[in-house]
């Protein structure tokens, strides 16, 4: 992996040898690197899970919360100061199980935040259960009968609520990976970005090569505009489509809420107005 100025030098990190997410942390940095973000104006927000420590090996600023609970303070960090890049990172289970109601309330809400979803289809911190997203007939120690439930598909529920921005990628493929992630970034307006990823502990069955053989990508000239198109490609059967699905462009949810009408400046940096803040205290006695 190139240098970049998100590095921490030698820190120890605690993904298995040959994770996936590796390759995510390699996508991640290359991808700020290109775009020109600097540390100071990057904030990476995460869960519980292998995936959310990411923020921990790549300097920026931090917030980690907890399990299922990354995209609430990132939605508040980013209406606070929107000139700051905010990044929501944390595991298929952390987002699409724990975390599925806010997922679902940031899609209509459109913050102006990237969400990437570490989606190896198993929970890898607590030793191999099924995720929401581990697929009919996965067995596992505690699904030793094999999974009943349909998997989670992320990528059709964000199209069917007109999310602004949906694409999936593979953790394989880095080139291709961080352009997805680099086109995520700039999008103003919620970006969902499910980055397929095997978990060479406890997924045997969903691995690196299972991926290339599943996988395909959208065409060059695939219209990411037409929703109904992108929710035909989400929902086939055969293969995982890769790619930018749709892109919804309209207005973010920091622009909605009136703040910045009048003042650009970030709310810490205000100095408040002395009797508006006098009849807010009155209006509380």
């Amino acid at each position: 992996m190139k240098p970049t100025r998100y590095d921490l030098g030698n820190i120890d990190i605690a993904w298995c040898p040959g994770c996936g997410n590796y390759s995510i942390l390699n996508i991640l940095k290359n991808a700020l690197d290109e775009l020109d973000i600097s540390p100071e104006n990057l904030v990476l927000v995460s869960g519980i899970g292998q995936a959310a420590k990411i923020p921990h090996y790549l300097k920026s600023n931090v917030f980690n919360g907890l399990h299922g609970r990354s995209i609430p303070p990132a939605t508040g960090i980013k209406a606070s100061n929107r000139n700051l890049v905010v990044i929501a990172e944390s595991g298929d289970g952390c987002m699409y199980g724990e975390g599925g109601n806010h997922l679902l309330h940031a899609i209509r809400r459109n913050p102006d935040i990237t969400v990437v979803i570490h989606n190896n289809m198993i929970y890898g911190l607590t030793k191999g259960q099924a995720s929401p997203t581990s697929q009919i007939g996965f067995k596992t120690k505690i699904q030793k009968d094999g999974v009943s439930s349909e998997p989670f598909n992320a990528v059709a529920l964000a199209i069917s609520l007109n999310a602004s921005f949906v694409s999936r990628a593979f953790s394989g493929d880095i080139d291709k990976s961080k352009e997805i992630l680099k086109k995520a970034i700039n999008h103003k307006g919620l970006s969902i970005v499910d980055m397929m990823h095997p978990c060479v502990s406890f997924n045997k069955v969903n691995t690196f090569s299972w991926f290339r053989e599943n996988t395909y990508y959208l065409e060059e000239d695939f219209d990411y505009t037409d929703r109904l198109k992108a929710f035909d490609r989400a929902i086939g059967k055969d293969k995982l489509a890769l790619g930018i699905f749709y892109i919804n462009e309209r207005n973010a949810f920091e622009d909605n809420l009136g703040i910045y009408r009048n003042n650009d400046l970030p709310l810490f940096r205000r100095i408040p107005d002395e009797d508006k803040l006098r009849k807010l205290i009155h209006s509380f006695e």
